[in-house]
């Protein structure tokens, strides 16, 4: 008969290869939306990422690009597959985790030779199954496992030492058993190197050792091995992670500055002063028989050696590769990047409120600069503070739109000022309820939709599948539209996974305390510890569950163990052999299955492709040579994946404005890459270093007309003091004099260059005039202003469509659409708005749509995500519907055919949002004018079926004044009424027939307020 630790380790490795396998099947096959596309393209060519940095993950993923075998169109895929393997490794360390709480319930710590009778280890296997398989398929898990994120590995690194932790406690008493406590310091020294969360689970750790060493375990023996493990924490996320650098780069400063010596000089010193006293420490620790010191010095010394793996950091920074995130080629800058400057702080302990005013400035240290042979202060840090602080800020943001939403949720009034109440009832209601407690119960109870929630009960909440429940919290569940009916993302659990987690949690308290106080704080670290520390404001970019996904691994570990519990109060009633199977079997049918059988639909990314395409699409609107100016994630980080790993459109030169405000990436603007030229910056580094003109500020200096862009750049960029203006403080800064800019046109260039279409080459303006924007000039602004003044029309300039418009600078009626990009020219369209619709070039438009665009398999896929789905609207209005009437317009109606045969045959056979009514207008109306009236009936009556369906569901939902209920509310409205008469322009009676019938019951919400 098979031993028990042969079923331990066979079914582990089951439940890791079948959890790997459903993870490579769902697996999204190209770069994903967000970091994925700078993940991929930076772990391929071993290049910088965003700070803090992910070194051991790119280096990992490097690897198993290899898998694709040179074809560079699989590498995102193999760099998924990557994150599937990972990820199913941590379902075999949880397996065993969950086998090893077990076997401890009925054996406590007695040794292996002891073994569990044929019964129990039914039940302590049925609970690993559960509980791993379970954690597999949870909603937020199951996300990170099938993209090339540090998610799935920072899982991983996770669960192998809290493995790790138990496997040391069984064997605490044999020789050598430390080896299993420097694992644990060594795999935590490497996860830094993958993502900080893996740290969280030293308390928890602390508690697991005090428990097996000490010979009488008290209340306070546990909390003062609680706080050490605290401790021990802080010490590595600040000691070893930020202060050994930090130390490191005083005594490069000192080495450098005051001794004369070459940098780095001090940096190797330092680190040989670590080296060697870490060597003698050891040495000390052995000589005097010191165990505790000599395995806490062994243990440091394994954290910083798997630390090390930043020094690809600064090795790959000084190669100064394409994608070079902060440039953190000296110690300085590897400073600021491991401390994540570039993003701020928030904060913890003390604070303002959002409405506080600043009373007093003060210094806060020192930036230094590497320049020629020293370090030199390159600017100083400021604090502040404010007639309005608190203990514990919650809210604290000043930005206008975390303002106002805190007011909005808070319930006060425009003037009205915060207090310590509304501080706390944030920090509950939002920090903790919205951004943890809904995550929680999403993976555990259920969840609405995928869409992002900000309070809307329409979006993104919890729910359970029982009605009268749901009903309470989000309402008209008895009146649930068709379209959330089949929604893919809607999952429901029914409570049964949180029941039985609870069960467990509970029992395991009764049974064995100490176990279950660890399990809770590995719970509560990688839970509500981390909500209390990142101190997140609202409105989001994105949802965050991925952070706490630890909590649910935690909370996995119950959902396993309360099968034990239910076979416990079972097995007094029936035979326990058969209670152990069914309870097994049930228990399988209640987490796993139901999971799996929920979720695959809204999990299985195997069909997603927009991201890639869409990125393509981006680069393909721009014509050869090209500086393509983007803005966000999504519109820059997709495109540096196909640049850099699939080589597609390398001549076009991606230029990302929010990064082009630092001074590192102005420079690498500067220089050439892949099969693009530098831009036309032609400005000194040396006047835009760190510190220098860092942001310029606009004083008006009342000079009549527009000034030529080239002399207001000479007075921003003058070191002559005649062109700067005195501060309050004595001190002489630049300026912008006047915001009424112009820019003379060389008409020979814009010609020779073919800088405009051929339908405006007699319409060439003399000048560009327009009016800055903004009230300051950072390096991003005074770049674009330059590359302006120098290009002289030689490379042709674009905006990505998502770039906002304080970014075009004020030159919104010289923008031209050419697809997925707007195009500068020296022609005035009298458009004031760009982003709301600038002219189109029409012909090179249609001959993208017919040969160059992709569209993401949108039409086929059976799930699309928001991300993907929220750039329907503009496919359906600009890129299909807009095209489709120019050509009308100019009379072709054969290719205004074409474009909307292009569009019917690629767009989705479902309506996703309520605002796709309005954007189908312009192609629905092609549709009628082309022949196609068949079509455009059908999609208007889809429509129309989908308006019909929500208007029901909002009219029977008591939260029917909510806010997004409101706004869906008023889309369909006018939706209807644009179909409604699209009907009776094409007299499509069915059309008219079905919308008339719903314009007469529900027209008169037009009437309320």
């Amino acid at each position: 008969m098979m031993n028990y630790n042969k079923i331990n380790n066979l079914l582990g490795w089951l439940c890791a290869v079948v959890a790997t396998l459903v993870y490579v099947v769902t697996a999204e096959r190209t770069a994903s939306w967000w970091d994925c596309g700078e993940f991929i393209a930076s772990a391929y060519k071993m290049q910088i990422v965003h700070q803090p940095g992910a070194p051991l993950f790119l280096m990992i993923q490097n690897i198993f690009s290899n898998m694709a075998m040179g074809d560079k169109s699989q590498i995102a895929f193999w760099m998924n597959v990557g994150s599937a393997v990972s990820s199913g490794l941590t379902i075999l360390f949880l397996f065993w985790s969950i086998t090893a709480l077990g076997r401890k319930i009925f054996l406590g710590n007695a040794d292996l030779s002891h073994t569990l009778n044929p019964t129990q280890t039914i039940v302590v296997m049925g609970a690993g199954l559960v509980g791993a398989l379970g954690y597999a398929f949870t909603d937020t898990f199951w996300y990170s496992a099938v993209e090339s994120e540090v998610y799935a590995m920072s899982s991983l690194c996770t669960a192998v030492v809290f493995w790790a932790i138990l496997k040391w406690e069984v064997r605490a008493n044999e020789e050598g058993a430390d080896r299993w406590l420097i694992l644990i310091a060594y795999v935590m020294g490497l996860s830094i190197g993958v993502h900080l969360l893996n740290l969280l689970v030293i308390p928890a750790i602390a508690l697991v050792v005090y428990f097996r060493k000490t010979k009488e375990v008290t209340k306070g023996g546990a909390f003062k091995a609680f706080l050490i493990g605290v401790v021990i924490l802080g010490f590595i996320l600040w000691g070893v992670i930020q202060y050994l650098i930090k130390f490191a780069a005083f005594t490069d400063l000192l080495f450098v500055n005051s001794l004369g010596l070459g940098f780095g000089t001090g940096v190797a010193f330092f680190a040989l002063l670590v080296v060697g006293g870490l060597v003698f420490g050891i040495w000390y620790s052995i000589k005097k028989v010191k165990p505790i010191l000599n395995i806490a010095l062994v243990s440091l010394g394994f954290i910083i050696f798997g630390y090390s793996s930043f020094t690809m950091i600064t090795i790959r920074a000084k190669a100064d590769p394409t994608l070079n995130n902060s440039d953190p080629d000296n110690v300085f800058t590897f400073l600021s990047y491991l401390n994540r400057e570039q993003y701020g702080d928030e904060p913890l302990f003390k604070g303002k409120y959002f409405d506080a005013k600043p009373t007093d400035a003060f210094d806060a240290g020192n930036v230094y600069r590497k320049d020629n042979d020293k370090y030199v202060v390159a600017r100083k840090k400021t604090n502040y503070t404010y007639d309005r602080e608190t203990v514990f800020p919650r809210i604290y943001s000043d930005r206008a739109e975390h303002a106002s939403f805190y007011r909005q949720y808070l319930g006060l009034g425009p003037e009205e000022q915060p207090t310590f109440s509304d501080n706390l009832k944030f920090f509950f209601g939002y920090q903790i309820g919205h951004m943890y407690f809904r995550y929680f119960m999403w993976n555990f109870v259920g969840r609405q939709n995928d869409v992002q929630g900000h309070g809307s009960v329409l979006e993104g909440n919890w729910i359970s599948g029982i009605k009268p429940i749901d009903n309470t919290f989000v309402g008209g569940q008895s009146n649930l539209s068709e379209s959330e009916k089949s929604n893919p993302s809607r999952n429901t659990y029914f409570f049964l996974p949180l029941i039985i987690g609870l069960i467990g949690a509970y029992w395991h308290f009764g049974k064995n305390q100490r176990d279950a106080l660890v399990v809770m704080l590995l719970f509560f670290f990688t839970g509500l510890a981390i909500v209390l520390y990142l101190n997140q404001n609202p409105l989001q970019p994105r949802e965050r569950d991925y952070a706490y996904a630890g909590s649910f691994y935690a909370f996995s570990i119950w959902i396993g163990l309360g099968v034990i519990a239910i076979w416990d109060f079972v097995s007094k009633k029936v035979n326990a052999k058969s209670a152990a199977i069914g309870v097994t079997a049930l228990g399988l049918l209640a987490a796993p299955v139901l999971f799996a059988s929920q979720n695959w639909d809204d999990h299985n990314r195997s069909e997603k492709l927009l991201s890639r395409d869409m990125a393509q699409n981006y680069l393909e609107s721009c014509a050869p040579n090209a500086i393509l100016f983007s803005y966000g994630d999504n519109d820059t980080y997709p495109l540096w994946y196909l640049q850099e790993v699939e080589g597609i459109r390398t001549d076009v030169r991606v230029v990302n404005l929010s990064l082009l405000s630092s001074d590192w990436y102005m420079r690498q603007m500067m220089k050439k890459v892949n099969d693009a030229d530098a831009l036309p910056i032609n400005i000194d580094p040396e006047k835009i270093k760190d510190g220098v003109r860092d942001v310029i500020y606009y004083y008006d200096y009342n000079i009549p007309g527009n000034i030529e862009v080239s002399d207001a750049l000479q007075v921003m960029l003058s070191d002559d003091a005649e062109n700067k203006m005195q501060t309050q403080s004595g001190e002489s800064v630049n300026i912008l004099p006047t915001k009424n800019l112009k820019l003379n046109i060389d008409k020979q260039a814009v010609l020779a260059n073919n800088a405009v279409p051929t339908m405006f080459k007699d319409s060439i303006a003399d000048s560009l005039s327009f009016v800055y924007p903004m009230g300051y000039v950072s390096r991003a602004e005074l770049s674009v202003l330059s590359v302006l003044a120098n290009n002289n029309w030689k490379r042709p300039i674009y905006f990505t469509t998502t770039t906002p418009q304080q970014y075009y600078l004020g030159l919104d009626k010289y923008l031209i659409s050419e697809g997925f990009a707007l195009r500068l020219i020296p022609v005035d369209t009298k458009v004031q708005d760009a982003e709301q619709g600038a002219i189109q070039d029409t012909d090179s438009v249609y001959d993208k749509i017919m040969n160059k665009y992709k569209w993401g398999n949108i039409g086929n896929a059976k799930y699309l995500d928001p991300d993907t789905y929220r750039y329907l609207t503009f496919y359906l209005s600009s890129i299909f519907g807009e095209t489709a009437q120019n050509l009308l317009n100019d009379g072709k109606k054969k290719e205004a055919h074409n474009v909307v045969m292009k569009a019917y045959d690629n767009l989705p056979k479902r309506i996703f949002q309520m605002s796709e009514a309005m954007s189908y207008i312009p192609l629905l109306d092609a549709m009628y004018q082309t022949g196609e009236s068949a079509k455009a009936k059908e999609i208007a009556l889809r429509n129309l079926s989908y308006i019909k369906d929500n208007m029901q569901y909002f009219e029977g939902n008591q939260y029917i004044k909510d806010i997004s209920a409101e706004r869906n509310v008023r889309l369909a409205l006018v939706g209807m009424q644009r179909i409604k008469m699209l009907a009776e322009q094409y007299k499509d009676a069915d059309v008219k027939k079905a919308s008339d019938e719903l314009w007469k019951k529900y027209g008169y919400f037009f009437g309320e307020e």
